[in-house]
């Protein structure tokens, strides 16, 4: 493992043949190669054992403020996606879970979104200050519910045409857009979304300046200052 960390590092590759031709040993690159590939598809390399161990001792330095989390989904070679969680550190976004499946770039189902969110709260210190950000592929109220009830603040991305009731009132996130200009915000507190009334959230309609739309946002933060600071990289600039 630490020749093929060394390796990608040297290479900035994941492809075998880079890594190897990286790695300062005296076996053919070659060689390399089989040996790597040999390890990766042993099936007693388990993340719990390799891997977590390494993610729940960083976790634990960095826990002693709160921890921003981000998801997102990224195509990978081999006609592959990654589901993937990072923590923010000093401005990088260091890879903490993942989980790859076959297929073109498209929404992984809602279950996985929360057994991975899991998997990396098992990793954490009991009462641990977490906020959790995600673009519009995570904002299941199943996902939500799940993150409520891990006592973690979030801030997620999601569509233009999604349902919210408020006041009495049910309309698309989209009017909001429609009565605001760039370089506003629009918060509303105690509302209900989806047509299954999932809440109370806030929903957020920001419309950055320089930008061509508003985007939409939920939320269970105290205000939406908060959440638009914590989540600039998928949010919006505002």
């Amino acid at each position: 493992m630490a020749a093929l960390i060394s390796g990608i590092v040297a290479s900035k590759s994941t492809q075998l043949p880079k890594v190897a031709a990286k790695v300062p040993t005296g076996i053919k690159p070659e060689s390399r190669v089989k040996r790597f590939a040999r390890w990766l598809d042993n099936e007693h390399i388990l993340e719990e054992v390799y891997f977590l161990p390494y993610a729940e001792l960083l976790l634990a330095h960095l826990a002693v403020e709160t921890l921003v989390l981000v998801t997102d989904g990224s195509v990978v070679g081999c006609g592959c996606v990654a589901l993937m969680i990072h923590v923010l550190y000093k401005g990088r976004a260091l890879p903490l879970a993942w989980r790859v499946r076959q297929g073109p770039k498209g929404h992984f189902p809602e279950a996985l979104h929360i057994a991975l969110l899991n998997l990396i709260r098992a990793c954490l210190p009991e009462g641990t200050p977490v906020v959790f950000l995600g673009d519009g592929e995570f904002d299941g109220t199943m996902l939500q519910q799940t993150l409520h009830e891990a006592g973690w603040h979030y801030a997620c991305r999601t569509a233009q045409s999604t349902v919210a009731t408020w006041e009495g009132e049910t309309f698309r996130l989209d009017t909001l857009g429609a009565c605001s200009k760039p370089g506003t915000l629009i918060e509303l507190k105690e509302v209900k979304i989806t047509r299954d009334a999932y809440g109370p959230v806030m929903v957020l309609s920001c419309w950055g300046k320089g930008y061509h739309e508003p985007l939409y946002g939920v939320s269970n933060m105290d205000a939406a200052e908060g959440a638009c600071r914590y989540s600039t990289v998928v949010f919006c600039h505002f």
